[in-house]
């Protein structure tokens, strides 16, 4: 059997996981049904699995009959908050939980991937560690699954992965040297004033001018100190004062928001621009 026969005979199979697991999107941290799921599946296939790595990581492992390097697939199986309106039939059940960032796919294409390889057992120079990390998208699983003894038993010389790109054509793979996809960095701020009613402005201190002010500061940070040769994005995603009347000036605005980064240096310098920043 080719690999690509072997591709096909689990690509149905694959398609229905993904749908399951879109249809029961779990948040980070809590994808307890998602680990059952892929151990489950990975324990049918006969491979040695692992559970409540990190939290709720599972890591599969297919050992081959000839010795070789050890190669990691990681995929992430968490999903967001947020309210899918996409009217598939496959849609979430879970109100305001969804897999809007396609780690369902990923979930499934790595599922598929081991079963695939799985034909292959008898041919496999060397080991392979299926990896399913818990909480992408909020804290970070994967610190949690390093700590807890990922690259080691046996120690793991590369590790690959893939993300979906909806702008891409379906059966296309996107290749770079170099980085690819960035390092994500979430802030918050808070603006303190004086608040007071909005006919008499003079009487107090309006946080929302100053908060503008500062979005405005912000983008100034990679324009004016980023090199045009390197790249780093910041975005205002939230911004919230604790007024809620349109007569009423607020005492209080918070912004939020993320730097993306593709180098070490660039990630580190960022937060030097912004007086007063102090790390979580």
């Amino acid at each position: 059997m080719s690999f690509r026969n072997a591709a096909e005979k689990w690509k149905d199979e694959a398609i229905r996981l993904r749908r399951h697991i879109h249809q029961n999107p779990e948040l980070g941290h809590q994808e307890f049904e998602t680990a059952k799921l892929a151990a489950g599946f990975l324990t049918g296939l006969g491979l040695e699995v692992q559970t409540g790595v990190g939290g709720t990581g599972v890591i599969g492992l297919l050992r081959g009959v000839q010795e070789g390097p050890t190669i990691a697939i990681r995929a992430d199986m968490d999903a967001l908050p947020i309210v899918e309106k996409t009217g598939l039939p496959y849609a979430s059940v879970r109100e305001g939980v969804m897999h809007a960032c396609g780690h369902d796919v990923h979930t499934a294409i790595l599922l598929g991937t081991a079963a695939a390889l799985n034909e292959y057992r008898d041919r496999l120079r060397g080991t392979v560690k299926f990896i399913f990390q818990p909480a992408e998208e909020v804290s970070g699983g994967a610190p949690y699954l390093i700590e807890a003894g990922l690259l080691r038993n046996p120690d793991v010389d590369a590790i690959i992965a893939l993300h979906v790109w909806p702008d891409l054509p379906a059966g296309t793979i996107g290749l770079r040297k170099g980085a690819l996809l960035a390092a994500a960095d979430s802030f918050d701020i808070r603006v303190t004033g004086k608040g007071g009613h909005a006919a008499y402005p003079h009487r107090t201190v309006d946080p929302v001018p100053i908060a503008a002010q500062i979005v405005t500061a912000l983008q100034s940070i990679v324009s004016r100190n980023v090199s045009p040769l390197d790249s780093a994005v910041i975005s205002i995603t939230k911004l919230q004062s604790n007024s809620n009347a349109y007569n009423v000036i607020a005492s209080e605005v918070r912004l939020g928001g993320t730097i993306r980064t593709h180098s070490k240096e660039i990630r580190e310098a960022i937060p030097a621009q912004s007086p007063g920043w102090r790390k979580r």
